[in-house]
């Protein structure tokens, strides 16, 4: 069982620092990162969200029903701000803009962005440079579809490190983070973040407000 990282607590819900790697839903070797938590804090707890498995950071999990309904329909809606971190090798097509395209299923959970925008994913972002043929992206995704920033990253030529799935630079660890969460609930407003992971090439970040 991993000890998890409670970041923010509320009467209604906590904010967890997810390490990357700890599942969404239970596999042969542990049980979910919500389970995970419930079996630490003794409670009864919702996901509202999800993060990949390999991505870390910032995952609200609600501590009650109630919670959990309105905190889903704030995704749902697009009503909660989200801030991602990640690092790439290369030099990208473009060093800040919107990514917009549909995403299209291709093999194997593999996604890919079409020119085509129906129904387009879109991801704002901004990057700089980090170090010698590296750059950090600031990634703020305006919807939230299955890899949607792992391939926005690959659409610019600068598949994120770790992302070997994606064609990305090989290491241990997805170096994509979920960084800052900002909504409104219960008419009180809420800008929370996590702390940024301390392995790779996370520790050659400067600081960043």
């Amino acid at each position: 069982m991993r000890a998890l990282s409670i970041a923010f607590h509320h009467a209604d819900f906590y904010l967890l620092n997810k390490p990357a790697g700890a599942p969404m839903h239970a596999n042969e070797q542990e049980l979910s990162v919500v389970h995970q938590l419930a079996a630490q804090t003794g409670e009864t707890l919702f996901p509202v969200h999800r993060l990949d498995t390999p991505t870390s950071g910032a995952l609200l999990i609600a501590r009650n029903a109630a919670a959990a309904a309105e905190l889903s329909q704030l995704f749902a809606q697009r009503q909660i701000s989200k801030t991602y971190i990640a690092i790439a090798a290369g030099k990208p097509k473009k060093k800040q803009g919107l990514i917009s395209g549909d995403m299209d299923n291709v093999r194997r959970g593999n996604w890919r962005l079409l020119h085509s925008q129906n129904n387009p994913a879109q991801t704002r972002f901004f990057s700089y440079s980090l170090k010698p043929g590296y750059r950090y992206y600031l990634l703020h995704p305006l919807t939230g579809r299955t890899h949607q920033l792992r391939v926005a990253l690959k659409s610019l030529g600068t598949p994120i490190v770790g992302d070997q799935r994606y064609g990305g630079e090989a290491h241990e660890y997805l170096h994509l983070h979920a960084w800052k969460l900002s909504f409104s609930y219960q008419q009180q407003a809420f800008s929370l973040q996590v702390d940024i992971p301390n392995y790779g090439l996370f520790n050659d970040l400067p600081t960043i407000d």
